[in-house]
Parts: structure tokens; sequence; C-alpha cells
């Protein structure tokens, strides 16, 4: 017989890691995305948070009888101020006061009711030490409700 000549066991190229399995490409891509879209959900469900509890507040505010009708106004304009910053957290509306205050109250309804109505006596009712006697504390009242139901809730 012949001897036949024997090579060696080759062994094969080791694997790169490049080009990615397609389950890594999968998770390259979803990630990011998935991510981006969870944390849009935890803004929306906290700002609708924001907006159902101050209605509790309002609510709870409005049946309050042993506050006077000026603590309620201050009570009111700083439970607005609250909510919208808690809204809108990118601007500064803790500086705001008098009419840029009711101009950005006035930002999301028609008509500018707190600039042009009811809304006026919450830029100057809260720093004077009784109530203009022509306030109707349920239009005003009203007018939260409104201003809070046309809010990205």
């Amino acid at each position: 017989m012949q001897d036949l000549p024997i090579r060696d066991i080759h062994l094969p190229e080791a694997i790169g890691w490049f080009p990615p399995a397609i389950g890594w490409w999968l998770v390259i891509i979803f990630v990011p995305i998935v991510s981006y879209f969870l944390i849009m959900l935890i803004q929306h469900l906290f700002q609708k948070t924001a907006v159902k509890e101050a209605r509790k507040l309002l609510q709870q505010l409005e049946t309050n009888d042993a506050l006077t009708s000026l603590e309620k106004v201050i009570e009111l304009s700083s439970l607005l101020r609250r909510v919208a910053i808690s809204l809108d957290s990118k601007a500064n509306l803790g500086g705001l006061t008098g009419r840029a205050w009711l101009d950005y109250l006035d930002g999301s309804l028609n008509d500018a009711p707190f600039k042009n109505g009811i809304g006026r006596c919450l830029a100057d009712a809260p720093y004077q030490k009784t109530l203009p006697p022509n306030v109707d504390l349920t239009a005003l009242f009203d007018l939260a409700k409104t201003w809070l139901n046309a809010q990205k809730s």
C-alpha cells in the first residue's frame, strides 16, 4: 500500500465581531426607540397626574368654607402657578408676575379671560389686604377649571 500524505487538522478562522448577527442589529435599533417612547410615556403620565391632582385641589379649595374669599384667591393663584410649573418645567414661570403671568395663563385660552376678564384679580389680589368687591369667585373658579381643561394632559 502506498503511504498517503496525511495533513494536520486545520482549525477554521476565528469568527469576527463584525458584522454582528441580526439580533444585535435589532437591539441597536430598538433600544433607543423604546427608551425614547418610554420616557415620553412617563412624562405624559406625570402631566396627567398633575392636572388630575390640581382638579381635586381646586374642588377642595372651592368648597372650603374655612377660608375667606381673599385666601381662596391667593390659594387659587398659587395652585395655578404650581400646575403651570409642573407642566412646563423648561419655562421660567416662577418669576412671572402681573401682566406677564396673565399673558402666560391666556396662552392656552381664547379671548384672554385672565388679562381682560375676571382673571385679572390673580395678578394683584394676592398682594392686597382685602379682595375687591367686584370679584366673582364662582366665575374665577370656572375660569380656573377651563384653564386646567385646556392644558395638554
